[in-house]
């Protein structure tokens, strides 16, 4: 018989932290803190399996499980020495989903579960308080009707809202048992009202409409778009987890709160926090009462005159203190603890891996090293390539003047400027056109996950460090200030009022998630340094990856930028895009409109001098590095003028009859120009316009040379070649002008000439064109084109339901289609070695700054990737993961550390 159900506590273990796939990332690792000692309140998992089984079979359980949860409860009623269900001694528990990977706040969770008119009785007398017992009660209810019936947890608020105001307090706390019991009998009454049936107070029929709302919980929208945001399988389902309730409300020595290992925005290795004195958990992460800090030094750094757990709770904090070291040196990696205090005694309800910001990340790693806890490969293998993008963007400059209007909580690091928006839905409306947004709110919750993924930064009024804001926001990387007290945010008038000021919808903020400030309008920034943690880390990464990392650049500054971030040469220089310059845009179109060759010629000496300059800048930063020039690619019509007014004036200033230009615009146009008149085509049409660039190409090579003293050696690419034939004919006639240029100048330099394979025919025909090729690149962008038959210009309005039905497992344009374009890739590969065993091979597209893309790069065997100049570090740790996996590491564990 299939077990569908494992049990965990002091008394029964089933399972361990090996068992995450099947346990769930909760499950698994609350069996585990059993194992070693800890006090967790016992109770049961229900596998992935049955979430897996629940989807497959019309929403039913295997028959098996109904029996199994039964006897699983016995269990747990054993060791906590009470009965589910039972009107004198209550067991009551919590229901939560636990999926294989942290989703936090995406799916539901009930506390208090087993709770009913009679129940609540057996838990006040057992108490001694009846307050607790109905304020527990009152919770239930109102967690239940929004999770498992559906109705708005907003109604239920406004009933305690409208009692606060009547009675004129201000605090849950300052509510007596008999208002709980008069608020109790209003929430059974609303739901009543909106459903047309009674609460349910069987015990039973609770737990299983519990159950079912965490497995539905999995499909709900909040959790599909995380799961897509996070590339997370449909099909790992979550598992349930119940456990029996422990209380952080029944007075003053009872506490809630969610701790770090470490400080999750900044690697700091202290006991990071909050707690709540007499509280449920739900309450620090809510935002509706401010919590504490755990420690001392975290109230001081948050400037707070509340007691921390530390000097309030000093034996109960030394005890979690003690857990906190003996959690991370197990599992070796910052934790995320939620922890309960029951009448002074410490229960631990959950650790997970917690969730970072990319420097802390950096910097955990590197200490974890240092410490002795983990290896240098493992501190690599464990940083996603992909969160490196939050270090490579500018921070504010600390110079620049600020107004500042308040200031929050630090959340999540970074700084972010934007259009102040107040839902998720305008964030994403406003993102889509092209619009930097902030995201502000009084508190986000899991529904606003497409609007917080869509802004540039997110602002709330309440909430703590470790609030859904500031959690998700780490996980996203995006800049969040939490917790901005002095702001009044009106979500329904769109607007913010703080310090006199009014701040309206479409107005620009700044706000930096380093220190907490929120300032109007638009501030300066600073570009990052690769220093520290981080290069550190780049050194290790170094020291280990097979494959070398170039950029994408065709400007002094992308390519100064990529410099400083470790790209060892260029590996596309898109040459066209220097010819968009406004003062050569005219030379480039008289040329266009020339009549015969030698008109031609005579616009391109014009562009001459601006490209060896260009040229010349490039290799001089690259300073005897790699460069590889694509000769002009895309269609001589992209250079044209589009409007009536320009057509005219650049018939003025040209001195051509309107009529004519007119007439050349219909002629050059195309019905598919990304396969029509581009590339090595023009080269054969129009020889004297490759021979303009070859000629910049050897004599800016050779400026550079003697400005540097480095010997440099260009590498020529002819773009989309089908043929063998096209290639050969442009290699002499590049050839025949660098053989022109030496002898005018006297000196030489060395060279190689190459192609893009960027046509499924060029791949299949890769060993004729071998022959004339000392180098390929892939030029992955259209060879994804040219394969799925897709424009990526237009394919944007169908992919997404692409992906969604799961017929391509990612955008093929952002991830490699490694079955299809990758099989073509591999064609190449082989059968140019197969003539021309020296060859090199390389990617330049958009997949050369994609993780995914970089490991089937490593697995094909290509001698480097080329990416945009923010992507290089994210490539070079790319690649020294897919080398480590492949076991290809050129660097010994103490050659490697010597290089750190």
């Amino acid at each position: 018989m299939a077990k569908w159900v494992y049990n965990f506590g002091k008394d029964k273990n089933d399972g361990d932290a090996s068992m995450r796939n099947l346990l769930g990332g909760k499950g698994c690792n609350l069996a585990e803190m059993a194992s070693l000692g800890l006090p967790v309140p016992p109770g049961f998992t229900i596998t992935t399996e049955v979430c897996t089984h629940y989807y497959e079979n019309g929403e039913n359980y295997p028959d098996e499980l109904q029996d199994q949860v039964e006897s699983a409860l016995c269990v747990v009623e054993k060791a906590m020495d009470a009965r589910f269900g039972d009107n004198e001694n209550p067991l009551l528990v919590s229901v939560r989903s636990g999926a294989r990977v942290s989703m936090p706040g995406m799916m539901d969770t009930v506390l208090n579960l087993g709770l009913n008119d009679e129940t609540v009785k057996g838990l006040e007398a057992q108490s001694g308080d009846a307050r607790f017992a109905w304020d527990s009660y009152r919770r239930f209810i109102q967690m239940y009707a929004d999770v498992v019936l559906g109705l708005d947890h907003h109604d239920f608020e406004e009933i305690i809202d409208s009692y606060k105001r009547n009675e004129d307090i201000t605090q849950d706390t300052d509510i007596t048992a008999e208002a709980w019991q008069e608020i109790v009998a209003d929430y059974k009454y609303l739901v009543k009202r909106e459903l047309g049936r009674e609460f349910p107070s069987d015990p039973k029929a609770q737990l299983w409409g519990a159950i079912g709302a965490v497995f539905k919980s999995w499909m709900a929208p909040r959790a599909i778009t995380y799961r897509k945001i996070n590339e997370i399988p449909e099909n790992w389902g979550t598992a349930v987890n119940v456990q029996s309730m422990v209380f952080g409300n029944m007075g003053e020595d009872c506490a809630t709160g969610v701790a770090f290992t470490r400080d999750p925005s900044t690697g700091e290795n202290y006991f990071y926090g909050e707690y709540l004195i007499n509280a449920q958990g739900e309450d620090v992460v809510a935002g509706i009462r401010t919590p504490q800090s755990l420690t001392k030094l975290g109230r001081e750094k948050e400037g707070s005159d509340l007691p921390s757990m530390e000097e309030a709770m000093p034996d109960v904090f030394e005890q979690l203190n003690d857990v906190r070291l003996k959690l991370e040196n197990h599992f070796r990696d910052i934790q995320d603890l939620e922890f309960t205090v029951q009448k002074g005694k410490l229960f631990m309800l959950q650790t997970r891996s917690g969730k970072r910001t990319a420097k802390a990340a950096l910097k955990i790693a590197v200490d974890l090293v240092n410490e002795g806890l983990i290896t240098q490969d493992e501190a690599l293998l464990r940083i996603d390539p992909q969160s490196l993008d939050q270090l490579l963007h500018p921070t504010l400059d600390p110079k620049a003047q600020k107004d500042v209007l308040t200031k929050g909580l630090p959340a999540s690091p970074g700084a972010a400027c934007g259009k102040v928006v107040f839902s998720s839905e305008v964030a994403e409306d406003m993102a889509h056109a092209g619009e930097k947004v902030i995201l502000c709110r009084q508190e986000t919750s899991p529904e606003d996950i497409a609007g917080m993924h869509a802004a540039a930064g997110i602002l709330t009024s309440r909430g703590g460090m470790t609030s859904h804001a500031a959690v998700v926001a780490r996980g996203m990387g995006k800049c969040c200030v939490a917790g901005a007290g002095e702001l009044h945010i009106d979500v329904k008038a769109k607007r913010i009022r703080v310090a006199g000021r009014e701040i309206s919808e479409g107005d620009i903020l700044t706000i930096d998630g380093s220190s907490g400030e929120v300032m109007a309008g638009e501030v300066s920034t600073i570009q990052p340094e690769l220093s520290g943690d981080f290069g550190i880390l780049m050194q290790w990464a170094d020291a280990r990856r097979r494959m070398k990392v170039r950029t994408n650049a065709e400007t002094p500054l992308d390519s100064k930028v990529a410099r400083d971030f470790g790209a060892e040469g260029i590996g596309l220089c898109r040459t066209e895009h220097m010819f968009f310059d406004p003062e050569r845009i005219q030379n480039v179109r008289e040329m266009i409109f020339a009549t015969n060759a030698n008109a031609r010629k005579t616009a391109l000496d014009k562009l001459l001098p601006a490209q060896r300059e260009d040229f010349a800048q490039l290799f001089e930063i690259m300073s005897g590095l790699p460069v590889t020039i694509r000769l002009l690619d895309p269609p001589l019509h992209e250079f044209l003028p589009h409007s009536q007014e320009d057509t005219e004036n650049f018939a003025r200033q040209a001195g051509i009859d309107i009529e004519r230009v007119n007439h050349r615009l219909i002629e050059l146009h195309e019905a598919n120009p990304m396969l029509g008149h581009r590339g090595c085509r023009l080269g054969i049409t129009y020889p004297e316009i490759y021979e303009m660039q070859a000629r910049a190409i050897f004599e800016g090579a050779l400026e550079a040379t003697s400005k540097t003293g480095q010997p440099i050696v260009p590498e020529i690419m002819i773009p989309l070649v089908g043929t063998q034939a096209e290639l050969q004919i442009l290699r002499e006639k590049t050839e025949a002008i660098a053989a022109k240029v030496f002898e005018e100048k006297g000196q030489s330099v060395d060279y190689t000439i190459g192609t893009m394979i960027e046509l499924p025919r060029a791949a299949l025909t890769a060993d004729q064109i071998a022959a004339s090729a000392d180098f390929f690149s892939f030029g992955t962008n259209d060879l994804t084109q040219t394969t799925l038959g897709m424009s990526r210009d237009d394919a944007g309005a169908f992919l997404p339901a692409y992906v969604g039905h799961g017929i391509y497992e990612r955008d093929p344009f952002a991830s490699l289609d490694t079955e299809g374009v990758g099989q073509l890739i591999e064609i190449a590969r082989d059968k140019g070695r197969s003539v021309n065993k020296g060859i090199k091979l390389g990617i330049c597209g958009e997949h050369g700054g994609d993780p995914a893309s970089i490991g089937f790069c490593e697995q094909t065997g290509l001698d480097y990737v080329s990416c945009s100049p923010y992507r290089v570090p994210i490539a070079r740790l790319a690649a020294a993961q897919a080398a480590l996996r492949m076991g290809k590491s050129d660097a010994s564990s103490k050659g490697a550390k010597k290089a750190a």
